[in-house]
């Protein structure tokens, strides 16, 4: 401030006194470059632990703002939620067991007025670190936390706007453990009934958006539950549609053939052969197996469960395997909730896995998510018994629910989306992931027989 000429001499001596002190602080901080900014913490020195780590959303605004936006390190983009509802919720997996010290939170206009920031080992169980019940946007630097964990999100509960939440960064500092990601981890998606005959130019077309969340999540693998392409499976509706969406990642999915298929006017499975080639045949059979980790995994192709052939090479297949733990896939469920309900052409494979003490089953055919506990062939809830999902939402039109089935724990059908199987050497979860980046339903996390 500009001091008036009739200031008294106090004031005059006062603000000597204040330049001097000035000057004597500017000395100091040029000596100490790294103590030029009090406000920063100690924890400041610990690394950014969550850039470009898969991230996960209760909504978002549309495919155009999905949770990773706030972890990839632009500011030009960002994360938004639905609009209008509380609570939202935007959570990373910083994939290992970390230390968390700080967490930064750079708003957009649609901000908290009040959140919190919780962590949690499993994904499942969380503990509060920090609470903010006045926020007022910008940037939130929060400091000195304590918090431990796998996982971080950031809970809100009052929006500051009409809208919704909105985020155009969110960094995780903290020290990773040395001990890593549980052992043999990884992720797989999965998705059966895909590609109906429509693209992305139209706005009611689901299989791009469906392939675009896969995409996202960035899994090891993917596996397809059969009738990738409607409505026969021709190679040229393949070419003209699947491969513009789930196509992106042929070369990392592992796919089995549904009832679709076998309508091709060329041949049963002659498009769908022709299409991904030795990818769908890599041991000259439209079944195989495969190892990752401490997993076998089977595919198998339903619409054959009649010939021995298949049958046979189940049983040796499953008695030349080492691994611990079994999980296999095909299109036609054994159970079902959904318009087709239970197929039996299934019961003779599940009675060999079950025998086998498989411990997962995949399958698509009716066009709903469904999970079950885990049950016998016969259908009767057992704690050694194998768990079924169904996860034909990958893009055709969705069937309604139509008798609920004994051992049903979770139904939906409408909401497109695809399967995020979380592997371990030990055990597995899941979710189903819809289109907007939301977690429609978190699985129980088991351990494998």
């Amino acid at each position: 401030m500009r001091l008036p000429a009739s200031a008294s001499p106090r004031r005059t001596a006062t603000s000597g006194i204040i330049a001097a002190l000035l000057l004597l602080l500017a000395g100091v901080l040029m000596a100490y470059p790294d103590r030029a900014d009090a406000r920063v913490p100690a924890s400041a020195a610990d690394p950014l632990v969550s850039r470009g780590k898969p991230a996960t959303a209760s909504s978002v605004e549309s495919a155009a703002f999905d949770a990773g936006n706030a972890f990839d390190g632009d500011p030009a983009t960002r994360w938004s939620s639905a609009e209008g509802k509380d609570p939202q919720w935007i959570r990373v997996d910083l994939g290992a067991t970390a230390t968390v010290s700080r967490v930064t939170l750079n708003w957009e206009a649609a901000y908290a007025t009040s959140y919190r920031v919780d962590v949690s080992a499993d994904g499942s169980a969380w503990t509060t670190v920090a609470t903010e019940t006045a926020g007022n946007g910008g940037l939130d630097d929060l400091t000195g936390l304590t918090g431990k964990g796998r996982y971080l999100r950031v809970y809100g509960t009052a929006r500051g706007t009409s809208y919704g939440y909105s985020l155009h960064e969110a960094e995780v500092y903290g020290t990773l453990d040395g001990t890593g990601p549980p052992a043999g981890a990884f992720t797989v998606v999965a998705a059966g009934d895909i590609a109906a005959q429509c693209t992305a130019s139209s706005s009611s077309c689901a299989h791009p958006k469906t392939a675009a969340q896969a995409q996202r999540i960035s899994p090891k693998f993917y596996l397809t539950m059969g009738d990738n392409q409607y409505d026969d499976a021709r190679i040229a509706d393949f070419r003209a549609y699947y491969d513009k969406t789930w196509g992106a990642f042929k070369a990392k999915t592992r796919p089995v053939p549904g009832n679709h298929e076998t309508y091709d006017p060329a041949g049963a499975l002659a498009g769908y052969k022709a299409y991904f080639g030795s990818i769908a045949y890599p041991q000259g059979k439209p079944y195989y197996s495969y190892d990752e980790g401490n997993w076998h995994f089977i595919a198998l192709d339903s619409n054959s469960f009649d010939q021995s052939a298949q049958i046979q090479w189940l049983k040796d297949d499953l008695a030349r395997n080492t691994r611990s733990c079994i999980a296999a896939y095909w299109h036609h469920p054994l159970f079902s909730s959904g318009g087709h309900g239970n197929d039996p052409v299934s019961k003779p494979v599940w009675k060999i896995l079950y025998g086998a003490r498989a411990d997962l089953v995949l399958n698509g055919h009716d066009h709903h998510y469904e999970r079950f506990a885990p049950q016998n062939p016969d259908g009767k809830a057992v704690a050694d018994g194998v768990v079924e999902i169904v996860g034909g939402m990958g893009g055709a039109e969705p069937y309604p629910i139509e008798e609920v089935q004994p051992n049903s724990q979770k139904r939906i059908s409408g909401p497109y989306g695809v399967l995020k199987l979380d592997f371990t050497d030990t055990g597995y979860g899941w979710q189903y992931i819809g289109t907007d980046g939301r977690a429609k339903d978190t699985g129980p996390n088991y351990t494998c027989h």
